[in-house]
């Protein structure tokens, strides 16, 4: 029979968490995620700076491409999750960024496409991009927090191999040539079963079938894990890649 403590903490978990956009300001003070060794606002700003038109893929809530500003006249936001479209709008809709459910149908197009945890469609990106044109992004690879996934007998979180390697040559195939490839699996702490449930509720495709009451039993296992050593440690697994178009001779 579960404590009072238990059910507690699993009624707590199950309440709810924001579900637009990539801002997790909730798990302060419940998780701690470690940081690869690149900022990638850092690396995206310059490139911002010197280009003209500027194609953001899947802007999630717009929070980073708001943070880059200012930008070009010509910036275009990508957002197809129908939960994160009104926010971006809302927050990109003063800097004159219009946000779009579908990739431009052009050729030629920008100067820098950049994709922070979006999707990477290779021919697309080349194909937009004009010569000389920059990408720049950062992936959430396919073992990122799998750890979390054993953890609660729960299925791998991608059933297919995604990792720079696997980028990197879908990239060449496109036409592209890759500058910087960096790879890395800095520490997510968990250090309250409530933060846990908030991170699998905003993030569905990490246990695609997972609700509270779904997992009821391995939570619980876990949550008495977290009490007795005061932590959960979890893998993430980030990469970045940047890759230019050749200049046409």
């Amino acid at each position: 029979m579960r404590s009072n403590r238990q059910e507690d903490e699993l009624n707590a978990a199950a309440t709810g968490a924001s579900m637009t956009g990539w801002e997790f300001a909730w798990l302060d003070g419940l998780a701690v995620a470690s940081e690869p060794s690149w900022s990638y606002p850092e690396l995206a700003r310059p490139l911002v700076r010197r280009s003209a038109a500027v194609l953001d893929l899947d802007t999630g809530g717009g929070e980073l491409l708001a943070e880059l500003a200012p930008l070009p006249a010509h910036t275009v936001a990508v957002e197809s999750w129908s939960r994160n479209t009104p926010a971006a709008a809302a927050r990109l809709g003063p800097f004159g960024v219009p946000v779009h459910a579908e990739l431009p149908s052009g050729e030629d197009e920008f100067d820098l496409v950049l994709s922070r945890h979006g999707r990477l469609p290779a021919p697309d990106i080349a194909r937009l991009l004009k010569p000389g044109g920059v990408l720049l992004t950062q992936q959430v690879g396919s073992d990122d927090l799998a750890d979390l996934n054993i953890a609660l007998d729960a299925p791998p979180p991608h059933p297919r191999r995604w990792d720079a390697e696997v980028a990197v040559a879908s990239l060449c195939a496109a036409g592209l040539r890759v500058t910087d490839v960096r790879e890395e699996h800095p520490l997510v702490a968990f250090h309250d079963i409530t933060a846990v449930v908030h991170q699998l509720r905003t993030v569905p495709w990490q246990i695609r079938d997972f609700s509270p009451q779904r997992y009821e039993r391995a939570l619980a296992r876990l949550a008495a894990t977290i009490r007795a050593r005061g932590v959960f440690t979890a893998r993430a697994h980030r990469f970045l890649l940047q890759a230019e178009r050749p200049t046409e001779a």
